[in-house]
């Protein structure tokens, strides 16, 4: 039997409040989603005046970052990325009925070199969901304090 950390609501509503923090302080109206390990919103936000597109979306960057345990912009980054044209994933974000996602704004959310949970954000361009997935991540370092190590980047794959 093994031991695990599960990422709970308190520290899903931290990380948000943090996304959207960002997200004011950069004049971007963003939607945020905190999914568990497998996929599962465990919190979404929008924000008022974003796009009523933005809770599917950022539900889907997070459930595709925490399902296959890496950055959702890493599948189409060149020249590797393994859902470009050619490469052995093309065509993944037909997959699980649409909801892989295959570009900037997803990220896995890692705690000891764990996956627990994802982080989705639709509103922004890249540069903008970017920094506001990233003060997600910060928030919960900041939050877990020295007890635990959360990986707090842009690339992330495990």
């Amino acid at each position: 039997m093994r031991s695990f950390l599960k990422l709970e609501r308190t520290e899903a509503r931290l990380m948000a409040e943090a996304a959207l923090r960002k997200a004011a302080d950069i004049k971007v109206l963003e939607t945020v989603c905190i999914t568990d390990d497998g996929g599962f919103p465990l919190l979404l936000e929008r924000m008022d005046g974003a796009r009523v597109t933005g809770p599917q979306i950022a539900w889907n960057k997070a459930f595709t970052a925490a399902g296959h345990k890496r950055s959702t912009h890493l599948f189409n980054q060149a020249p590797n990325g393994p859902a470009l044209p050619g490469n052995e994933a093309f065509g993944i974000q037909w997959s699980f009925e649409g909801k892989f996602a295959v570009f900037v704004g997803g990220f896995p959310i890692v705690v000891d070199g764990e996956v627990i949970g994802g982080v989705g954000l639709s509103g922004g361009n890249g540069e903008q969901d970017t920094a506001c997935g990233l003060a997600a991540l910060a928030a919960l370092q900041e939050h877990l304090g020295t007890s635990h190590k959360v990986l707090v980047q842009a690339d992330l794959k495990l």
